[in-house]
């Protein structure tokens, strides 16, 4: 299955790819969302993110170009800048905001939403900044891996899922192949950035793929090469409720969840 982005804003008015918590796949269990982001006009980016309320799952921000200023309820701050990763817990309920820091050049990134078990939707809210320099980087014949979470050619990920995931940014050269494994009944996904891959079919630049659920995933660049995440996690299996900003089991407790916020016990309880 081949998914293409779809263009849409969101924050304060930030242009991005939407690709997984689209019209054309909802979500991947655990995966409730990806955003592509990047531009090389401010006017696209500059209005960030303003503080806006998190709770039940965790948001993963990989920054491949650019600079952004993280703060949140709880007195976490941290900067986002080349290739960093910052990965905030939401858990019990959080309220944060994301201001890029720059005023011109390219800011390009992803975010990505992982779902929480139900057992863990309420913990304390965390904070992780990850510098460049803390992932991973595994050179290989052909290409190269940043590992951001999981374990990859004998590298492991700084990141710190509460649930079992990888998360990869790979590089492959011109017509050079790799080989990934997948546990068997993981839900998995690709998304090209540069260039073109094939696996059993073509994947182009703003493409994501859905890999099968048994056997390890081949891919092959084409002969300009390519770039592309991928990722994979054990399916939660438990019912999902959205309400904009958080993510639960049942339509009571987001009713719940906005109380909570509009009382201002958010990040409290």
């Amino acid at each position: 299955m081949v998914v293409p982005g779809i263009l849409t804003s969101d924050g304060a008015g930030v242009n991005l790819r939407r690709i997984i918590g689209s019209p054309q796949l909802n979500m991947l269990d655990p995966f409730l969302l990806l955003d592509e982001f990047g531009s090389n006009n401010p006017e696209d980016y500059i209005a960030g993110f303003p503080p806006h309320p998190h709770r039940g799952f965790e948001t993963i921000t990989y920054m491949l170009n650019g600079k952004f200023h993280h703060q949140d309820s709880t007195g976490n701050e941290g900067h986002l800048t080349d290739g960093s990763v910052q990965w905030m817990t939401a858990g019990r309920g959080v309220i944060h905001s994301e201001m890029p820091e720059q005023t011109e050049g390219l800011v390009r990134g992803f975010q990505l939403w992982l779902n929480l078990p139900k057992d863990k939707k309420m913990i304390p809210p965390a904070y992780k900044d990850i510098p460049a320099e803390n992932i991973p980087r595994v050179d290989f014949p052909g290409g190269t891996a940043k590992v951001i979470a999981g374990e990859f050619m004998g590298a492991t990920g700084p990141g710190q899922p509460h649930t079992g995931m990888f998360y990869y940014d790979i590089e492959l050269q011109s017509e050079k192949e790799l080989s990934i494994p997948v546990i068997d009944g993981w839900n998995a996904f690709l998304y090209v950035y540069e260039g073109t891959i094939l696996i059993d079919q073509t994947v182009k630049k703003d493409q994501l793929a859905v890999l099968g659920k048994a056997g390890d995933c081949q891919i092959k660049a084409a002969d300009q090469g390519a770039q592309f995440i991928v990722a994979a996690g054990k399916p939660l299996n438990e019912p999902v409720s959205r309400g904009g900003p958080f993510v639960m089991n049942t339509r009571s407790e987001i009713i719940q969840a906005f109380t909570d916020y509009q009382t201002g016990v958010l990040d409290k309880v």
